[in-house]
């Protein structure tokens, strides 16, 4: 491949990873066609890219990019594989899922919420981080329900103050 190619490919990857918020580095090596195909499918489902690259040119793609991502270098080895999404826990959910009727993917290293994480055993702790959305609706919902109880409270009491009016009218 010819230098020139080599850059046009890093730029193109630097700028993929650039359109996502969070992105997994994965092993989908020793996966047969009829698998890959799976496994591309089910991302495509939820939203998630899946990239095949080269690990010196991933490499040379996160060095010249905005961010510090040398924590992720030492995860560029064997087969690699990126996974990008705007939603930091569906990759995480997605290669559970797969992975329990196939050995891969395997998880390499994460980049979620401006956070990297590590190693396979890292899965479990990404699947339960919630979505910006997901946070959003917790902290309405936790705003909403003391003005709920007031609300509910002050119209119980009406309607038992006015039924105990009745009563005194009808005695």
């Amino acid at each position: 491949m010819k230098k020139e190619d080599k850059s046009v490919i890093i730029e193109q990857i630097k700028a993929t990873i650039g359109e996502y918020s969070h992105f997994y580095l994965t092993d989908i090596g020793g996966l047969n066609s009829v698998q890959s195909s799976n496994l591309r499918r089910l991302c495509y489902k939820q939203d998630v890219k899946l990239v095949v690259v080269k690990n010196k040119l991933l490499r040379k793609a996160l060095e010249i990019s905005e961010r510090d991502y040398s924590q992720l270098f030492d995860t560029l080895v064997g087969d690699t594989s990126i996974m990008l999404s705007n939603s930091g826990n569906v990759p995480a959910k997605l290669i559970k899922e797969f992975s329990k009727a196939n050995a891969k993917p395997v998880l390499k290293a994460a980049y979620v919420e401006e956070s990297f994480y590590i190693g396979a055993d890292q899965l479990e702790a990404l699947i339960s981080i919630k979505t910006k959305n997901e946070l959003i609706g917790e902290v309405i919902g936790l705003l909403q329900s003391p003005a709920k109880n007031v609300i509910s409270a002050l119209q119980s009491g009406g309607n038992t103050i006015h039924g105990v009016l009745k009563t005194l009218a009808e005695r």
